[in-house]
């Protein structure tokens, strides 16, 4: 028998994503202080952040195989975090016009019963466009990101935003790499693709 699947997120976003497996699952907040710590780094934030929640969740599921995850954006060195409200937005998207943003995505796959955690961090890089004030503005107003790390959705309106994208797997900006996780899912003996068949 599958041990069941739990994704420790409400986020709809990553939600979306990992329903793209084919795999029956469930979410669970994972209720994890976010606070960075003295001194870390980005890489070091996301990796600590994704087994964390992770692991909050698997102690309430104890036979589960929960996945966790985390992202932060980088400019200049500097961590973007989620703006708030509309003058952060247009603030941090200045910020990062005509440049890199470095995203890190941590990832963790726990399982409850054994207490093994497989964490990995995912980069993947977003060249940014040369933007007027305007079009940043009539971006934000037209979505709205204020609760995305960057001030943008990706999946949406966003992608005008970039000259080009860079890195192993698209999913990764948007919050859940895939193809990191189906390798992980692999390591505790469920193969996606023939899991598919079991489903008809």
């Amino acid at each position: 028998m599958q041990k069941q699947l739990i994704l420790g997120s409400t986020s709809p976003f990553r939600r979306e994503i990992l329903a793209k497996l084919g795999l029956p699952f469930e979410c669970d907040k994972p209720h994890v202080d976010e606070t960075p710590l003295a001194n870390e780094t980005a890489e070091q934030l996301v990796a600590r952040l994704a087994e964390a929640k992770a692991r909050a969740v698997a102690a309430r599921h104890p036979n589960a195989l929960v996945i966790g995850s985390d992202q932060v954006a980088v400019v200049d060195g500097a961590i973007l975090g989620k703006p708030g409200n509309f003058d952060n937005a247009v603030a941090q998207l200045q910020s990062a016009a005509g440049k890199v943003v470095t995203f890190y995505t941590g990832l963790s796959l726990v399982n409850g019963a054994s207490d093994n955690a497989q964490t990995t961090v995912e980069l993947f890089k977003v060249y940014f466009k040369a933007l007027s004030r305007e079009q940043i503005e009539g971006y934000v107003n037209a979505e709205q990101p204020f609760n995305c790390a960057g001030s943008f959705k990706s999946e949406g309106l966003g992608i005008m935003l970039f000259d080009r994208l860079e890195g192993r797997d698209p999913n990764t900006l948007i919050g859940l790499p895939l193809i990191t996780l189906g390798e992980m899912l692999a390591n505790q003996g469920i193969d996606v693709l023939t899991q598919q068949a079991a489903r008809r």
